[in-house]
């Protein structure tokens, strides 16, 4: 078996996992983990990019240490946030797609293109910090005048290792800039909204390998060999898609974390206004399959409001809570999870009791009863997408693939199982870096074969938790 490394950024904390790979299994092991704690400053909110970055490379230091003989490392991170660049220099820390600035982008582009064409164009599920809409916010500022280069997050992170600038495809379709199931940034759409063109990297398919960690940073970071980084599907929901063990066609799956992506994979990708209005995005896949989904708003809702409960001094810890809302009733009342008032940081159950007091209805009395509420409107939305997808591509859904940290919440699996009427098999939690290890391996060798025979490998690797659906008067009990 040979060993490849994951550097999985998500939007609350990164990880260094290692993958042994060989004999029609993966393994993992963690070497490193790290927090990833957004700065908020006069002008805006950040990320805290180089300590990402310091974290990660230190992790793969400790990679190499613990595996001598290490093949390569592929960064996968969250999409639509950029870095810009003057030379070798980073103009600024990179906004965060929660920052408040993006509203005056989306006035501009609509200003050029209206919705209707927009999604013609580029297929793209309307949020208000895709990135189409932030650049056009930097435009407005000046920002974009000091700059000669663009690069997304995870290639920010790959050009810091090996000197080499690219735009791997997968993250480059949550852009808004190309056109949908295509591979070329859009020129013409560009030249309409006024961005340049010459920030752009050239687009690189995932397995594209970058080259070899220079010098400087394996000194810098302990790294103790030569390994080169590659590209991999380096949105993160790319990776977990390739991450989830499904067998046919006939799957939907819901990557569940800070949000929750419920798609299937389609091999063209569908433009029609029905799906425009039912707000699905068309965004590029591993192999040039094309991720059909819509973004909900996720356990954002759970943590957020776990911090806001801490502000005040009431520290709850998840696993306690949980606990108690699988006790709580299951009549809770329930809201629209993705209301887009729950969107920016705050006083997330402040703003859930507002959205009770607007339906004229009571809130939940208790803490346990305010989480299965949370769970049982993440459910009801992840049912709604999920018919929602039969509907627009004609295509019967039979099994929901539930993966990431919420395929660890039982009551969360069994709520949805009870609302979509489907069985939903859960696991693997770790479905980003598996996936992320795995194109790495086949991109080195270690395995061979099409995004099927990745997925046999995820199904017998990882033990899987199937909940199915409870008639309705089970599931009162």
């Amino acid at each position: 078996m040979k060993t490849v490394a994951a550097v999985d950024l998500g939007a609350t904390s990164g990880r260094v996992i290692l993958g042994s790979v060989g004999h029609g299994e993966v393994t993992l092991r963690t070497v490193a983990r790290f927090p990833n704690t957004p700065v908020r400053l006069p002008d805006g909110l950040h990320w805290d990019v180089l300590s990402l970055y310091s974290a990660a490379m230190h992790g793969l230091g400790t990679a190499s240490r613990e595996e001598p003989e290490l093949v390569g490392a592929a960064v996968d991170a969250w999409a639509v946030d950029y870095a810009l660049l003057l030379g070798d220099r980073m103009i600024g820390n990179p906004y965060h797609y929660r920052d408040a600035r993006t509203e005056r982008g989306v006035a501009a582009v609509h200003a050029a293109i209206g919705p209707d064409e927009l999604y013609r164009r580029n297929g793209l599920q309307h949020l208000p910090f895709n990135t189409l809409f932030q650049l056009a916010a930097s435009a407005s500022s000046g920002a974009l005048d000091a700059a000669d280069g663009f690069l997304l997050i995870p290639d920010l992170i790959g050009y810091w290792a090996t000197g080499q600038r690219v735009a791997e495809r997968t993250n480059a379709s949550t852009t808004g800039l190309i056109r949908a199931g295509e591979n070329e940034w859009d020129a013409e759409l560009l030249s309409r909204l006024g961005l340049r063109y010459d920030l752009l990297p050239p687009i690189v398919e995932p397995g594209t390998q970058l080259g070899p960690v220079s010098p400087v940073m394996r000194e810098e970071f302990g790294i103790r060999h030569v390994f080169p980084f590659t590209t991999v599907g380096s949105h993160d929901t790319a990776s977990a898609v390739v991450g989830v063990p499904s067998t046919g066609d006939d799957a939907a799956y819901i990557s569940c974390g800070t949000w929750s992506l419920v798609g299937t994979e389609l091999p063209s990708p569908v433009l029609t206004e029905e799906a425009r209005l039912a707000r699905f995005t068309n965004e590029g896949g591993v192999d040039g399959r094309i991720r059909f989904l819509k973004n909900v708003m996720g356990l954002w809702l759970l943590s957020e409001s776990i911090r806001s409960w801490a502000k005040v001094g009431e520290q709850e810890d998840l696993e306690h809570l949980l606990k108690q809302a699988a006790d709580a009733p299951a009549d809770v009342p329930v809201f629209d999870a993705n209301d887009p008032r729950l969107l920016p940081p705050g006083d997330m159950p402040t703003r859930i009791e507002t959205l009770f007091t607007e339906q004229g209805v009571r809130p939940p009395a208790t803490m346990g009863e305010f989480v299965r509420s949370v769970l049982q409107s993440l459910a009801n939305a992840y049912a709604d997408a999920i018919r929602d997808i039969e509907r627009l591509t004609g295509r019967p859904i039979r099994t929901v693939h539930l993966v990431g940290g919420g395929a660890r919440n039982e009551l969360l699996c069994r709520l949805t199982a009870d609302a979509c009427g489907l069985p939903v098999v859960a696991g693997p939690v770790e479905a980003t870096a598996v996936g992320n290890l795995l194109v790495q391996a086949r991109t080195h060798g270690l395995i061979t074969g099409d995004l099927e025979a990745l997925r046999s490998v995820v199904a017998s690797s990882f033990p899987l938790r199937t909940s199915a659906p409870r008639t309705s008067t089970d599931a009162k009990d």
